[in-house]
């Protein structure tokens, strides 16, 4: 059966919520094939965790509201919305069997034929007994802290772990809390002995010791839970104030929100669970039965560190200069520079703006921020930039979900400087990936630029797989220029059509229509027996109009291969609707995070990159940028990464009409960031 929505217009459009699920499910499949290296297998245990915590932050809340206004209307159990909200939960927990499986069949296992005991569900050995109580005491005893219920009003903090423990008073018997302070020393304890080494939770550390500083009162059980909260910031933009003010006011509750599940040990007794789902006003359909141990996302930090047990080693691939003579702007203006990331090194990208921070011809830097690093280079470049007498104008997106607090901060850094800083647009997010530099000589005003697909930050280039263009087009720059001036003007939507765009796509001005004529283009070639197809790259498909644009040009016999990371909500393969068309999803060690799109256009390809999902979000509640690639060299090397990726038959999936992976009849284990990594080694020969 189909995961699809019941409304007309939707009866071809998968679940966007099981979709993402399916995602995160190859993610943990990944974990478990035997050629994935060890820690890495670990790694992407972590990764599902991660991603599963954040999905009850954000779109679990969803849920549950439609399940609620449903109950409220009395719509029959039996409706689209339950259906899928009950869907969700046992995709959900069949994951979590198969996470518990890989881990105790394949990974605990596999440390162990290397001495190396984790314990997991298993009383500490009594030959490290004495290593974890010195360490309970001299490291974890300061961070805890312990609640009598009853005594004080106890507010789980949201991802925090605890316990909850029963103990007796007298005759009484009473209710605890302990925290478990894994974010403030490490979750694991590493220890080594003679003829073995062990891995323990400190959780276990906590457990085995607790007892003996709570001596006083007789323990009668003692259980590990969490509580997980809404995520989504509620902003208001018709209340007064600053939009600045209200998102730190938003940060500050956002561990207060509603809770959207309570994930507790498995033996927990029934009463107790009941007492839990009452203190903390829960619903019990929120209540979710899991292991021993939460936050498995701590595997991040897992205390092995071998190399053989690793990814071989990709260093990135410094760029090669055409002349040493040159500086970057020079070697720009001679011909476009494109980087890809974390094939390629993002020093070229950190010099071009220590460049524009330094040269004397340089008058005016622009960037939009969405997502930077903590310590950013790029931004202390621009720091610099307004030291030596540049005009600098950032853009600031405060509200980057779980980045607003970082961009607050640089925000205000940036301000106290001296740079002209312009914040959120009400009502829009700026996602757009863009920085411009103005240069003067004389009379001469000519522009360098930088595009991307990915965000400006150095941190998440070393495993985000991303394209930067740096060019010194003029055409394609001044409507760069055009869109800071869009930010700049704060332009309402009466205002968004008096600015036209003629080479890039635009959301809020061109960007769909643009992406409609493309497709558009396919089908009238389809129809005059022509060659038509289209080659779509991108993290999310969800929009509706643009998947009924590719239905239509798939009906008219154009081939579509879609590359899709994430959600997918176009169903493919479906004889007389999308047999022309097929979805693929590389999982690997880079995140795949690029947006490519590529028409046939009668044998003279169009190649567009940009920062925009086809998501309805992206299209009509965000400024998103799509530039073309029109040097014939950097079109033919996007091509081929492209190529080398529809190739892929070890770490990408082809899914079916139910987001399930399709056999291959072949395998010729070709696995594409392996391969890109070769091809642009020899790129840069």
């Amino acid at each position: 059966m189909l995961n699809i929505e019941s409304e007309e217009v939707s009866t071809r459009l998968y679940n966007r919520d099981l979709s993402w699920l399916s995602f995160n499910e190859h993610i943990l499949r990944e974990a478990g094939k035997k050629q994935v290296p060890l820690l890495e297998s670990i790694n992407f245990l972590a990764i599902f965790s991660s991603n599963l915590d954040e999905f009850y932050r954000v779109r679990m809340p969803v849920l549950l509201a439609l399940k609620k206004i449903k109950h409220q209307e009395n719509i029959d159990n039996d409706s689209q919305d339950v259906k899928i909200y009950k869907q969700v939960k046992l995709r959900i927990k069949k994951q979590l069997s198969l996470f518990g499986s890989i881990l105790v069949s394949e990974i605990i296992p596999a440390l162990k034929s290397a001495n190396i005991h984790f314990i997991y569900n298993e009383t500490i050995p009594d030959t490290i007994v004495n290593q974890t109580k010195d360490y309970f005491y001299e490291r974890i005893a300061s961070y805890l802290e312990i609640s009598i219920i009853e005594d004080v009003t106890f507010f789980p903090k949201n991802n925090q772990l605890y316990f909850v423990f029963t103990f007796k008073e007298g005759e009484l018997d009473k209710l605890g809390m302990i925290s478990i302070p894994s974010d403030q020393v490490s979750r694991f304890y590493y220890v080594a002995t003679e003829d073995k080494n062990y891995i323990v939770f400190i959780d276990d550390i906590i457990r085995q010791n607790f007892p003996d500083i709570f001596k006083d009162h007789f323990i009668t059980g003692m259980y590990s839970f969490k509580v997980t909260r809404d995520a989504e910031l509620e902003l208001n933009n018709e209340f007064e104030g600053s939009l600045l003010l209200k998102i730190e006011k938003q940060i500050r509750k956002r561990d207060f929100g509603l809770a959207t599940r309570l994930l507790y040990q498995p033996d927990l007794p029934d009463d107790l669970l009941s007492a839990l789902i009452k203190l903390f006003k829960l619903r019990k359909s929120s209540c979710i039965k899991g292991g021993n141990y939460h936050n498995l996302k701590d595997f991040f930090s897992f205390p092995i560190d071998k190399k053989e047990w690793k990814y071989r080693p990709q260093p990135p691939i410094p760029y090669r200069f055409k002349s040493s003579f040159l500086s970057l702007l020079d070697e720009i203006s001679v011909e476009d520079i494109l980087v890809n990331t974390p094939y390629e090194s993002y020093d070229v990208v950190l010099r071009f703006f220590n460049e524009a921070a330094v040269r004397r011809d340089v008058e005016e830097i622009y960037i939009s921020m969405y997502r930077v690093a903590s310590d950013s280079k790029i931004l202390h470049a621009v720091l610099n930039a307004v030291k030596n007498g540049k005009k600098v104008t950032v853009f600031v997106e405060l509200k980057a979900r779980f980045d607003e607090e970082n961009n607050i901060y640089w925000a205000k850094k940036l301000k106290a400087a001296g740079v002209n800083v312009l914040y959120s647009i009400p009502n829009l997010k700026v996602h757009a990936k863009i920085a411009l530099v103005k240069t003067k000589q004389g009379n001469a005003v000519q522009y360098f630029g930088l595009l991307s697909t990915g965000n400006l930050n150095e941190k998440t280039a070393h495993r985000y797989a991303d394209h930067v263009l740096l060019t010194a087009q003029q055409e394609i720059l001044q409507e760069v220029m055009e869109v800071f001036n869009v930010l700049k003007k704060r332009l309402d939507q009466t205002s968004y059509y008096s600015t036209h765009f003629k080479y890039l796509l635009v959301s809020q001005y061109n960007l769909a229509a643009g992406f409609m004529q493309l497709i558009d283009q396919e089908i009238a070639s389809a129809k005059m027996g022509l060659p038509a197809w289209i080659i779509i790259k991108v993290n999310n498909l969800e929009e509706k109009g643009m998947i009924q644009k590719l239905y239509e040009a798939s009906q008219a016999g154009v081939v579509i291969q879609l590359i899709v990371r994430s959600i997918c909500r176009l169903i493919p393969g479906v004889a007389g609707l999308s047999e022309n068309i097929s979805v693929r999803r590389i999982v690997d060690r880079y995140l795949e995070h690029s947006r490519v799109f590529i028409f046939n256009n009668n044998g003279q390809e169009q190649v567009y990159l940009g920062s925009a999902d086809w998501m309805h979000r992206n299209i009509y509640n965000r400024i998103e940028v799509c530039f073309p690639i029109v040097n014939r060299r950097l079109k033919k090397e996007i091509q081929t990464i492209i190529a080398i990726q529809l190739e892929d038959d070890t770490s990408a999936e082809v899914l079916d009409e139910h987001m399930d992976s399709i056999e291959r009849s072949v395998d010729k284990g070709i696995r594409a960031q392996e391969c890109i990594y070769d091809y642009c080694k020899q790129l840069n020969e």
